[in-house]
């Protein structure tokens, strides 16, 4: 399986906000997550997407609030119609993640 991955670091803070991401619909088989790297580059993300064998997507994100809210609704944006339902869970914790990658 091929890896992608975009760097940004994020040793500079301390605690940033950490989403949970599952998108249930016509997610997998359509290039969600290759789309979704692609949203990744235009924000100050950093994290994941995965698909799961039930069909849904699991994404772990991290950044600013306003980045991750500005990258969720671009995500929404670049896969009009394919998204059905977006699960969030939300915490603040110290960053996990170097980067966004396709898992």
């Amino acid at each position: 399986m091929r890896r992608f991955q975009i760097e940004k670091p994020w040793s500079f803070m301390s605690e940033v906000q950490h989403e949970t991401v599952y998108f249930s619909g016509h997610v997998q088989g359509v290039g969600f997550r290759y789309a979704t790297l692609d949203v990744a580059k235009e924000y100050e993300v950093a994290g994941f997407v995965r698909n799961l064998p039930d069909g849904r997507v699991h994404m772990e994100v991290e950044g600013m609030k306003p980045e991750i809210e500005a990258f969720l609704k671009g995500v929404g944006e670049a896969m009009p119609g394919y998204i059905r339902e977006m699960e969030r869970r939300s915490a603040r914790r110290e960053p996990q993640f170097r980067g966004f990658s396709i898992r």
